[in-house]
């Protein structure tokens, strides 16, 4: 028996024979998100608990086999499908999808790695509370593998990224040992910070198995409004005036170009687009109150109001029902849709500090349309903390995959150098994975990414850990 068909016995034996996948059509595990990237597995493997993840990663170890830890499959940059080798094992953590506990006094909620976010946001609602981590992905994306990205979403700006929401962690090390460090203490100065350590490690150090959260209370009221305004600068202005007037109130801050939007009015022209076509931004922008309806209204009506009269907002409409607000959200997260149906193209998922992102895009814009004449730019993202989609889509009439094959490199120099130079960062909330793991190289400072590569041989020494993903060993 080879060494292989030795493993993957053990396998079986671990989680049982129809857990190994090895056979058939499994594409659903090897191939990424956005199609970039088709691998192949030696096979697929599905535990149904921390203490089989930690046999399975034991007898990887063992053979020295890497593994490649995987939660939808839903991420963005090729950091969570095997290489095109045929040597590695994806371990799915599908099957480990239970909420274990909430904990109504201490707020938190403990679920496993491969709960879908979406079922989480439902667990916490039907005790009464709110999880507030949501992206467009919620209904497939899994907590285990927003964690592993450190994933952002459209209310960071209120709550923070999944890292500022995780009190606690459960993880398999490199060695199959388990680390139970499902806490759900929000002080805790024993030592380094290893929960931290493990969030946005995209699966490089350990195995996530399971997590526990923050909860809050639900708001008493949620008002939207959708506004058109001039400028980008103009934009930011509005976000300043947000501040002012709704403070911690403000939960959303989104920002979309008019050729974005028209993406949407013209690839689903039922989601009945508000306002783009007389501006060339709208932004959505969203107020939580714990008080009362009225106190919500008088807050927004007067932010309103005062960004008439500055010249911020040139139009705006406010739902008027939860129908209405889920209706513009979803317009909003449409617009990665409508990109794809326009075809192939040049994602960056970038942060800039807020006060600069006016200057960013107008200088980048001009150098873009100087080297690409004709360039489409499908600029859109959370404003409120500073990170964009800043897309790039062919010219138009033009062969989407030959543009993408012929000039990313170019572009994504062209981007981040420009984004290097407002001290920015090249991934804000997607992560690395091997997609930007070169440009990483790049542009992250040689003392981080010395200390990086230290705690990386520190606590996966033989690179059996998701390799080639984050940082080159």
């Amino acid at each position: 028996m080879t060494d292989h068909a030795c493993l993957l016995d053990s396998l079986r034996q671990i989680t049982g024979t129809a857990h190994v996948l090895c056979d058939g059509d499994l594409s659903a595990y090897t191939r990424d998100w956005r199609k970039r990237a088709q691998g192949k597995a030696l096979a697929v493997v599905r535990p149904a608990s921390t203490a089989e993840v930690a046999a399975i990663v034991k007898a990887c170890a063992a053979a020295g086999v890497s593994l490649v830890p995987q939660g939808g499959n839903t991420g963005l940059a090729v950091g969570s499908v095997p290489d095109e080798s045929g040597q590695q094992i994806v371990l799915s953590l599908q099957r480990m999808n239970a909420v274990r506990a909430v904990d109504a006094a201490n707020l938190t909620i403990t679920a496993e790695a491969g709960c879908i976010l979406q079922n989480l946001q439902g667990a916490a609602e039907q005790a009464g509370f709110l999880f507030p981590l949501s992206l467009a992905a919620e209904g497939s994306c899994t907590i285990g593998g927003n964690l592993a990205t450190n994933a952002g979403g459209t209310q960071v700006l209120r709550y923070g990224n999944a890292r500022d929401l995780c009190l606690g962690l459960e993880v398999v090390s490199a060695q199959g040992e388990v680390w139970h460090g499902l806490s759900g203490l929000r002080k805790d100065n024993t030592g380094y910070d290893l929960r931290d350590l493990f969030i946005g490690s995209e699966g490089t150090l350990g195995v996530i198995t399971a997590a526990t959260l923050k909860l809050y209370p639900q708001p008493a009221v949620r008002l939207t409004a959708w506004a058109a305004v001039p400028s980008m600068q103009a934009a930011v202005a509005l976000l300043g005036l947000a501040h002012q007037h709704l403070g911690a109130g403000l939960t959303g801050f989104e920002v979309m170009s008019q050729f974005a939007l028209g993406l949407v009015h013209q690839h689903f022209p039922q989601l009945r687009v508000p306002l783009f076509e007389s501006a060339p931004w709208c932004v959505l922008l969203e107020n939580s109150d714990h008080e009362s309806e009225t106190h919500a209204r008088a807050q927004f009506e007067r932010l309103l109001e005062t960004a008439f009269e500055q010249g911020c907002v040139s139009d705006a409409v406010v739902a008027e029902s939860l129908a209405q607000a889920k209706s513009l959200w979803h317009i909003r997260e449409s617009i990665p849709l409508a990109q794809a149906e326009e075809g192939l193209n040049i994602k960056h998922d970038i942060a800039i500090p807020i006060s600069r992102i006016p200057e960013f895009v107008a200088h980048t814009d001009a150098l873009l349309a100087q080297a690409l004449p004709g360039v489409r730019l499908v600029n859109f993202g959370h404003l409120g903390d500073g990170n964009l989609h800043y897309n790039v889509q062919a010219p138009e009439g033009g062969d989407a995959a030959a543009f993408l094959r012929d000039h990313e490199k170019q572009v994504n120099a062209l981007v981040y150098d420009a984004v290097s130079r407002f001290d920015g960062s090249i991934s804000a909330e997607h992560g690395v994975g091997s997609l930007k793991r070169d440009a990483l190289a790049q542009y992250k400072s040689p003392v981080a990414l010395s200390m990086m590569r230290a705690i990386k041989q520190a606590l996966d020494p033989h690179n059996l850990m998701n390799p080639g993903r984050v940082i080159q060993i």
